[in-house]
């Protein structure tokens, strides 16, 4: 890793970092109300695991490490008419909280307009500071 981030390079890293996070909260949302046989083929919500990328003192970014399975349990529930109900009728449904997942695709998508605008006014300001030289 070099020791020189630039304001591009912060922001670019971190940009990506939140489109990692959009796609598992995307994922979670689409397998939330997904059924399965049992327990342990049951849908878990997929987490990133972030870490921090450091440059020169006072400066950093983000990056992802991996992507890991939440630790919230599927549940159990009756539905014997469902193709996929055990012999007692039961199904086990996805461990992803809806509300918990729409609320972090909100936070994802402003801090990934937070970084866009980072962008946006470095390179104004740089092309501003260009246009000085002349």
């Amino acid at each position: 890793m070099a020791n020189n981030l630039s304001v591009f390079d912060i922001s670019g890293r971190a940009m990506s970092a939140q489109l990692v996070r959009l796609s598992t909260a995307a994922s979670n949302l689409a397998n939330a109300n997904s059924v399965s046989t049992n327990k342990a083929d049951a849908f878990r919500a997929l987490k990133p695991v972030f870490k921090t990328i450091g440059g020169q003192a006072g400066t950093a970014t983000v990056g992802v490490t991996q992507v890991v399975a939440s630790q919230t349990e599927p549940t159990q529930r009756h539905d014997p008419g469902n193709p996929l109900a055990d012999k007692d009728g039961n199904v086990w449904e996805a461990g992803v909280d809806s509300a918990a997942e729409l609320v972090e695709m909100m936070e994802t998508a402003r801090q990934y307009q937070n970084n866009v605008q980072v962008l946006q006014t470095s390179k104004s300001l740089t092309l501003d500071t260009l246009r000085l030289e002349k």
